[in-house]
Formats: C-alpha cells, structure tokens, sequence
C-alpha cells in the first residue's frame, strides 16, 4: 500500500458493491477528527445514511532495540485508564509519514533511529472512519531526550517478545496497532521477514 494514499482510491474495487454520495452534512469539526453525515445510494436503488469520522491518519513505530521494543505507557481517556503501547501518532498537515514516525519516536522516547523502514498501513476502523495508520520499524537506535506535547505523560519501557505476550494476556496491551506489531515481530524473529 502507497503509505501516503489516504483515500484508498487507487485500489481496486467492486463496482457492483459501491455506494454513490447524494450529500454530506458536516456534524463536528474538532482539533483531532471531525465527523459528518453522509447519504448514499445503495446498489439496490435504496438510500441510506452512513455517519463517517474523518482523521488526518497516523503513524506508529515498532522500535527495536536489540532484543526489545519501546513501549509507552500513556492514560488513555476513551479506555478509562492505561495502555502500553508502541509510539504513535497522528500526521500533521502536508507531513509525509516516514518525518511523522521519526518524529513521533523521538519525541515519545527520546530515541532517533539510522534504520526506519515502511511496514504496512492498515485502516483502524472502516466502517465508520477513515483513519489510516502507517506501521514503520525502526533499528539501530541512538538514545536522546524526549519532547512531549505539554499535554502528554507517559513513561518509556523496554520489553521483550516474552513480555509483550504477557501483556497482552493481562490486557495491558489491547490496542490494534500494538498486537500487529508484536505479531510482527514476531515473525520477524522467526522467519527474518514481515
């Protein structure tokens, strides 16, 4: 997938299974998403309303250090409490993603990586958002100083496959972007491929 394709337009398509829009009508329009109204014609004639989040996209880096992953630690207000996690974010305007997963991992932990490599991209949600989230991995680290957002707290680790596991059995690590990055590794470790 072209890491920048934020519209999934230049894929293929079933013809017979798309919907045409009739009309939007804008919702909310937040700092991070904002969310509209849309009517579409179905394949059947019909029409229906689809309620869509738009968001800029994201990034999120598998960073290795040797035989570890950085992770965060970070409260998270829609879970109503902590999850680990691997560095993310979301892209700033006209920001290619590869500056963004560089960017995000430095501030996050501090690290700076000579190796950073586009993974895959993945839709979080496509059933009602178009959130696109580009997965980098990021070897040879030099350690540095963070550079949080006045409104971020979190706190760096480092674990291992085995860890990682076991987090994700205490549901410590929960979220999509972090389990495909440890299956990721994962394989990694076993076959030398993604």
């Amino acid at each position: 997938m072209n890491p920048t394709n934020q519209t999934g337009s230049n894929h293929p398509s079933n013809p017979k299974l798309d919907e045409v829009t009739v009309s939007t009508k804008p919702i909310f329009e937040g700092k991070v998403i904002s969310l509209q109204v849309d009517t579409v014609k179905l394949p059947n004639g019909q029409t229906a309303s689809r309620e869509i989040i738009r968001h800029p996209g994201a990034v999120a880096v598998l960073a290795l250090n040797g035989d570890r992953m950085l992770v965060v630690d970070q409260y998270r207000q829609a879970m109503g409490r902590t999850e680990v996690e691997i560095p993310a974010g979301k892209l700033d305007p006209g920001e290619e993603p590869e500056v963004a997963a560089a960017r995000e991992l430095r501030e996050e932990t501090g690290y700076v990586a000579k190796s950073l490599r586009h993974l895959r991209s993945f839709y979080t949600s496509p059933g009602f958002a178009d959130e696109i989230i580009h997965l980098y991995i990021a070897e040879e680290l030099e350690a540095g100083d963070m550079a949080l957002d006045e409104d971020e707290f979190l706190e760096v680790s480092e674990i291992t496959l085995e860890e990682a596991y076991q987090l994700m059995d205490q549901n410590r690590i929960s979220d999509a972007k972090t389990m495909m990055a440890v299956y990721a590794w994962d394989l990694y470790r076993t076959t030398g491929r993604f």
